[in-house]
């Protein structure tokens, strides 16, 4: 993805219960997927939960697009991506593939992350440990 830089990848299984009547992944999942694999993200900075100051993300578009099919069973990465952020919102970046297939991409998807005060329901300035982690991935790729 031209001007994103890589930020997170964990491992997760696929579950029996992930798939459909079809006998493959339900598409609904892959999504699913996307949302634990930047949540984890969030948790690996100290972002994750509620830390009591009532701020947090929230996704105000998200897009998929569904290359293979998965099937259980098996171990899925999730690739996380993101570029420059403006005030409060970035926009992300995600891949999935096999484990058994590494090289073999599954979907590939996006979503616009905004960091909001939930109580007043606004968009609020992204923690600077956010800010300065991708500023950080994006210098590191530029060279």
């Amino acid at each position: 993805m031209t001007d994103y830089a890589s930020v997170f990848e964990m491992s997760m299984p696929i579950r029996w219960g992930d798939m459909d009547a079809f006998g493959h992944v339900n598409n609904t999942v892959y999504f699913r997927y996307m949302e634990q694999a930047r949540i984890s993200w969030f948790e690996s900075m100290g972002l994750g939960g509620n830390k009591g100051d009532g701020q947090g993300p929230v996704i105000v578009t998200a897009s998929m697009e569904f290359l293979r099919q998965l099937a259980y069973p098996g171990d899925v990465i999730a690739r996380i991506s993101v570029s420059k952020p403006g005030r409060s919102s970035f926009d992300s970046g995600f891949e999935l593939l096999r484990a058994d297939e590494p090289g073999q991409l599954y979907a590939r998807g996006s979503a616009r992350v905004v960091w909001i005060d939930y109580a007043l329901g606004k968009s609020v300035p992204l923690p600077d440990t956010l800010r300065e982690r991708i500023g950080r991935a994006l210098a590191e790729q530029a060279d």
